[in-house]
């Protein structure tokens, strides 16, 4: 189904919660401890962690038991010991037992199809239905060509295979590489078919024997840490506990408050606003952020991408909290410019109203540097757009010293600021916005590829057709590339028309099919009118080979190191689609001997072909742009093979084409709705009717006219 609005119905649930939980605790913490660096009085002389104002001594000769020096040694010695398994000789031989009785119980039916008195046809009845679910199709060729004779040899091998990995200590952990590897430890003279055979009727009987005990490590542990004496530490007259400029440690800090040489205390009163200022601007960003912008709830990137800038920002005001004018020189723009590239100018947006109002808190500027860095940060996002240009990124830098310097004016108008106060700020906006916008640019890319987010510069390198992967679709697969061009422009006049991202659809179909470049001669487009070699395999056989270009695709666009966020096209841009025309062919072959489709029995045989055999893996398009692609794909394919190409074929197609994916289901997870569908047939349409526009048809003599009069020109 079609979705009838840009977000899903929301639901909160348990793991929402614990995912805002979570996020909220460690933002809310660090923050606050951001926010509380100066939560002691001023007069306080020492605090652990911080330089020590002037050296310190010990005021007499004295000793004390170290719980600082004593718990190290304990911590030391407890991450010493290694985890402890449960795993003992009767238990492995107790689970071998159960294995090998289990693949008994499995193998009966298998056993009982190798007795003498089953014949060959009713052997291969029952090997055909026996281990369902268990062996691949190749596997199962191999299990229905043994004799009795080599079945007991798989058999046998295979059980002492299995005794043999479960006796031995097998941790929870090694379960996967075991199963991956249990090839390599068959032996005897069994072929590489029967080897892989007897691989796969023990692979997940191989459980683990040996469990990780938190109980067995912890009794260790704790044996270990209560063999650490105490420690203690002395002390004699004069001689210093930590020097002047040096941070206090520990150490330092247990012998100051041994000594009784600390004074002050802590400010609970501001360390508690600080706290609950921060619970509520992460609450309202975590909150917005699930609220409206689903799809970025769910990526750890983005949540980490936007704490790291709001911690920034809130170090950064921290840092120049009570100078005149430094705040307004920090360019704090530069965040919201990345975060409208990058994600969005919503959620650039909340972001930046959430710094304007910790700038007039921590900094002490009130209502004029909230005003500001909120203002100058709409400037930013306003004028930002995409991104794709290094001008775009110095218009939006002037944009925000304008805003800003009028901010500055404006409340110097309305206070008491004179006119050197103004000059000060303006000259702190000018570098505030230019720093802005080197920042922006300088940080989009390394940003981008850190936290995987795919960014408009990369989109147009990718998009450069001297691209390597691009020259080899254009040299080994002409056909597909010239598909990959057509189907480019149609997706993305059809994202203009619905707003969606043009640029990366565009990108995305210019990269669909390089799995192609695995096969070409499998695809007709790269056949040149040449010989098809689907007109010689059966119709799965076919589909299979079709099908095999997604994961071909995936595989070389990973070496090609193409990004995430393009390689996520490849599978979708099927979606789960079934191969029609395979398909087809293979239930009018099934008819066939029963005098085709005709007949009553010919249908029946027709309909029990498996139609899943001839769909793709899907998944189905996760996001509007994959839609586009899908339906791109299919029309410029499908229109190409038109005799006649006026607008009511050209529309009539299309209108098939979409009409076929909306019955298929093939929508019904992604946000496009019924508005977006008519919106993108428009547009391909009108695409497609200028890309095989008719041409005029000159008279014979009057092309040879041309041509001489070219001709005589080019003399």
């Amino acid at each position: 189904m079609l979705a009838r609005s840009a977000e899903p119905n929301i639901v909160f649930t348990r793991r929402d919660a614990g995912r805002l939980i979570g996020a909220s605790l460690l933002l809310v913490v660090a923050m606050s401890v951001i926010l509380g660096l100066d939560v002691l009085p001023a007069q306080t002389l020492l605090e652990p962690g911080k330089p020590a104002p002037a050296s310190v001594t010990a005021p007499r000769a004295d000793g004390y038991l170290s719980q600082v020096l004593t718990q190290a040694a304990r911590d030391e010695a407890s991450a010493a010991v290694e985890p402890q398994y449960d795993f003992t000789i009767a238990r492995g031989a107790s689970v071998a037992a159960q294995q090998l009785h289990e693949l008994d119980r499995r193998l009966a039916a298998v056993d009982a199809a190798f007795a003498p008195e089953v014949g060959d046809d009713e052997r291969l009845a029952i090997l055909e239905q026996a281990l369902p679910g268990e062996l691949a199709k190749d596997e199962r060729t191999t299990l229905t060509s043994l004799d009795a004779t080599r079945w007991a040899a798989v058999r046998a091998e295979a059980s002492r295979v299995l005794d043999t990995v479960e006796r031995a200590e097998l941790r929870d952990t090694e379960v996967s590489t075991m199963r991956d590897r249990l090839v390599d430890r068959f032996a005897g003279d069994l072929t590489g078919a029967e080897l892989i055979l007897g691989a796969a009727l023990i692979e997940q009987l191989v459980v683990p024997n040996s469990s990780y005990s938190a109980s067995l490590t912890e009794a260790a542990r704790q044996r270990a840490v209560e063999a650490v004496p105490d420690t203690y530490k002395s002390w004699e007259k004069g001689e210093t506990i930590v020097r002047a400029g040096d941070r206090v440690d520990a150490v330092d800090w247990e012998a100051i408050e041994h000594f009784g040489l600390n004074r002050g205390g802590l400010d609970v009163k501001r360390l508690v606003g600080f706290v609950v200022l921060s619970v509520l601007v992460i609450a309202l960003l975590l909150t917005w952020t699930w609220r409206f912008r689903r799809r970025l709830w769910h990526r750890n990137n983005v949540l980490l991408l936007l704490s790291l800038l709001l911690l920034f920002a809130v170090f950064a005001l921290k840092l120049t909290a009570g100078r005149t004018w430094l705040p307004y020189a920090l360019p704090l723009a530069a965040e919201a410019m990345l975060v409208t590239v990058l994600l969005d100018g919503g959620v650039a947006l909340v972001l930046t109203a959430l710094v304007s109002v910790l700038a007039g808190t921590v900094s002490g500027g009130g209502l004029e540097l909230a005003a500001y860095t909120m203002f100058g940060g709409l400037a930013g996002i306003v004028s930002i757009r995409r991104g794709d240009r290094l001008g775009v990124f110095a218009q939006a830098g002037v944009a925000v010293f304008l805003v800003q310097t009028l901010v500055v004016v404006t409340f110097a108008l309305v206070g008491d600021q004179d006119i050197r106060g103004i000059l000060e700020l303006a000259g702190a906006s000018a570098v505030a916005a230019g720093g802005a916008a080197v920042a922006a640019v300088g940080l989009l890319a390394v940003l981008g590829s850190l936290f995987g987010i795919v960014t408009v510069f990369q989109l147009l390198e990718l998009a450069n057709p001297s691209q390597p992967l691009l020259r080899r679709l254009l040299v080994e697969t002409p056909g597909t590339y010239h598909h990959s061009l057509m189907v480019g422009n149609l997706a993305e006049r059809a994202a203009e028309a619905i707003g969606a991202d043009a640029l990366l659809v565009r990108v995305a179909a210019y990269y669909h099919d390089v799995g192609k470049l695995g096969n070409p001669a499998a695809f007709i487009e790269n056949q040149a009118g040449g010989e098809n070699i689907h007109d010689d395999l059966d119709p799965e056989t076919s589909a299979q080979l079709l099908k095999s270009h997604i994961s071909d695709g995936i595989d070389i666009a990973y070496k090609a190191r193409l990004p995430k966020a393009i390689i996520a096209f490849l599978p979708q841009h099927h979606g789960t689609m079934v191969m029609a025309y395979f398909h087809a062919r293979a239930r009018e072959q099934a008819a066939a001997p029963y005098g085709g489709l005709e007949t009553v029995e010919g249908r029946k045989a027709a309909d029990a072909v498996d139609q899943r055999r001839f769909r793709h893996g899907g998944p189905k398009p996760q996001s509007r742009e994959a839609a586009i692609l899908m339906l791109a794909d299919s029309v410029e394919a499908s229109v190409r093979s038109l005799s006649s190409r006026d607008e009511t074929s050209i529309r009539a197609m299309v209108a098939r084409i979409i009409e076929d994916r909306i019955a298929d289901d093939q929508f019904d997870e992604c946000d496009l709705t019924l508005r977006d569908i008519e919106k993108i047939r428009e547009a391909f349409v009108g695409q497609l009717l200028g890309m095989y526009h008719q041409r005029v048809a000159y008279p014979v003599n009057k092309v040879v006219e041309l041509e001489s009069r070219r001709a005589a020109s080019d003399k």
